[in-house]
């Protein structure tokens, strides 16, 4: 697969919707993981990233002016163990839960399928990333009604394991802008990922659409200790 520039991939799309970016460093020592959340409607607009415990959750910016909170409010990050699991939707829970009792990733989410905002039909797109005695492997999944049929769930897992330096894979949840809007084709996108995570968050946010891009989460976790850094960006700040 060649390598795509995710700054030309987010600078080429007005509106990937949601986004997971995750890899290894240029260096070898640190997994990474990147997601991000745009919007084009007040209520998706309205949100902003806020820790909770190990992970995050998305919270309405002004409470004032949240309307339908049931797709935009959720934790898109948590961590079990040695686990961190990254999705664009309360599938975070789902994986969770499943994980805690011995299931798979892809067990896990055979529970659920695309998001019911019809005629959108948004993909459910997930990450798992296992860091371990100094090893690291990743998961990603995509699951997307069958070409714009709710009749049909269609599930793709796609798993990384020995992953090379430098390199990691990009998913996000639309082709591009669009009425309706059409659903992320293909394999997950391999990219570079590089050592420095401030240059990665400035990257990937400064590659959103400006108009659209509501907030972004990064973390690089040391595959040696386990330790982490992690960066938010709120477009909304108090």
């Amino acid at each position: 697969m060649k390598m795509v520039s995710l700054e030309q991939e987010l600078k080429n799309n007005s509106y990937p919707g949601r986004g997971i970016v995750i890899g290894r460093t240029a260096d070898g020592k640190k997994a990474a993981a990147g997601y991000f959340i745009m919007g084009r409607s007040e209520n998706s607009r309205n949100r902003i990233f806020v820790e909770e415990g190990e992970g995050i959750r998305t919270q309405a910016f002004d409470p004032s002016k949240l309307q339908d909170p049931s797709l935009i409010i959720y934790a898109p990050v948590r961590v079990l163990k040695n686990q961190t699991i990254v999705t664009n939707g309360d599938q975070t829970d789902t994986v969770y839960e499943g994980l805690e009792k011995g299931l798979t990733f892809e067990q896990s989410l055979r529970s659920r399928e695309f998001e019911p905002d019809a005629p959108n039909y948004t993909p459910r797109i997930s990450g798992v990333l296992q860091v371990e005695n100094g090893t690291f492997s990743y998961a990603m999944s995509i699951l997307k009604s069958n070409n714009g049929d709710p009749a049909q769930c269609n599930r793709y897992t796609f798993d990384y394991t020995n992953c090379v330096a430098g390199e990691g894979h990009f998913i996000h949840t639309y082709m591009h802008d669009g009425n309706p809007l059409p659903s992320f084709e293909g394999e997950p996108k391999l990219v570079e990922i590089p050592d420095d995570i401030d240059a990665f968050t400035h990257l990937l946010w400064n590659s959103l659409n400006e108009d659209n891009k509501v907030s972004l989460f990064v973390r690089y976790i040391d595959i040696e200790s386990g330790n982490y850094e992690t960066r938010i960006v709120n477009k909304n700040r108090k």
